[in-house]
Parts: C-alpha cells; structure tokens; sequence
C-alpha cells in the first residue's frame, strides 16, 4: 500500500507543535520591512494557532511530519 506523501509547500508554512496544534505565519514579514513600524514587526513574527476550520485539511496534507 502507497504511503501519505507530506505536501510539500505546507512543509514550509505550517509547523506542528509538540500537542498537535498546527502554527501557521502571517504575512506581510518577508521583505520592504525598512518602512514598517517597530509595533508592526513585532506582531507580525508571533506565529498564531491555524483556525479550527483548517486544521483536520492540514493534518491530511502534513502527514508524515511530527
């Protein structure tokens, strides 16, 4: 039997946490942050809980990852 392939583009912008909670990042924290504001960058870089809504579909594609 086939095994489940890990998605590769969520491997890079969904991490599984030690309980099982999918973290997600924001956007907007990659690049022109010279005119962004100090308070701006500092809430952008906490990576949140990904919506409840999401998490069943990105524990599918994140299969092999722990």
């Amino acid at each position: 039997m086939p095994k489940m392939k890990t998605h590769s583009s969520l491997k890079g912008r969904f991490k599984i946490t030690g309980t099982g909670k999918v973290r997600r990042y924001k956007a907007n924290r990659n690049h022109l942050l010279s005119h962004k504001s100090k308070r701006a960058k500092r809430v952008l870089a906490n990576s949140p809980v990904a919506y409840s809504g999401d998490v069943s579909r990105l524990k599918q594609g994140l299969a092999n990852l722990k």
